[in-house]
Parts: C-alpha cells; structure tokens; sequence
C-alpha cells in the first residue's frame, strides 16, 4: 500500500494569529506619525488659503479701485475679506460672516473648525490695501497655529507684500523663520 502526502493548504489558527499580532504592532507604530501628518497637512492648509487671501485682497483692491480690508477675529479664528471701514463686517458663531454698514461687501470669509485644532492669531485687527499702490496699512504679523505644535506665520509689509514662514516643526513647502 503507498499513501500519497496530502499538501496542507491554509494557514493555521497560531500562523493567522501572529500575522495579526505583527500587522497590530506596525500600526500602533505607524499611527503617531500618521497623526503628526495629517495635523501638518491642515496647518499647511488654512496657512495657504490664508496667504491666497491676503494675495487676493490687495489684487481685490487694484481691481475695484477701492480698499479692501482683511479683518482678523481671532476669537472665533476667523477672517474677513470685505470692503468697507475696519468694523464694518464681522464673524458669525455660526453662518456666514456679514456686514452691518451700509456699502460694506464681504468679499470672502474663512473660519478655522474648532475640530481640527488650529487657531489664528495676528497682532492687528485688520489690514487695509490701497488701490492706487497696493500698499497696506497697517503692517502686521498674521498666525496660524496647531493646539499640537507648528505655527505658520505671514508678515505683511508696508508695500503690500507677504513673508511666509514656519516656526516649530518643518512643513514641506514652507521655510523655517
């Protein structure tokens, strides 16, 4: 009598048990740093959508021929692309921002969501650009920061122009200040 060797195909309970042990180990590794990517990526987000809006105001401004503000709430993390004087527009809790003086136009509004934790921060309430030079009064230091590390700041200078850098922990994209 011969017997034939059965092939054994599949995977036992203990092989298929220390294949899930390793993938658990590799993942509670990799999750920190998943984490830490995902918070650079919203600051590297908001920190670029603010810095397009800064462009956009002082082009708003040559465009319209008239002046164009971008108010900061740092309150409510918010800012305000409008027309009009310094108070005339203002950050909703909840909704859109809006303006309360007659011929004040908010032109763009942005607020940063309380759950992905960033903040903005800036040193002066509003930035105005003129429309004749596109130069912006007064000067001032705008900052977006995340609850868990890493501040992208934008300096504003006198002729309208703005300086981004980081400050904290690298971002790809962005310069250390």
């Amino acid at each position: 009598m011969k017997s034939t060797p059965s092939c054994q195909r599949g995977l036992t309970l203990i092989e298929a048990g220390a294949v899930l042990a390793i993938a658990a180990i590799v993942a509670g590794q990799a999750a920190p740093s998943l984490r830490s990517l995902v918070d650079h990526r919203r600051l590297d987000g908001a920190a670029a959508a603010l810095a397009a809006d800064l462009q956009a105001a002082r082009l708003e401004a040559i465009a319209r021929n008239r002046p164009v503000r971008l108010a900061v709430d740092a309150a409510q993390s918010c800012w305000i692309l409008h027309t009009g004087a310094a108070g005339d527009c203002a950050c909703r809790a909840s909704g859109p921002a809006h303006c309360a003086a007659p011929g004040a136009q908010v032109l763009r509004s942005q607020a940063l969501d309380a759950g992905t934790g960033l903040r903005l921060a800036a040193n002066v309430a509003s930035i105005a650009f003129d429309p004749v030079l596109g130069t912006s009064t007064p000067t001032g230091t705008l900052r977006v920061a995340h609850q868990r590390g890493g501040e992208i700041r934008h300096t504003v200078n006198v002729l309208g122009r703005t300086r981004s850098c980081v400050a904290g922990a690298a971002i790809a994209g962005w310069r250390a200040c």
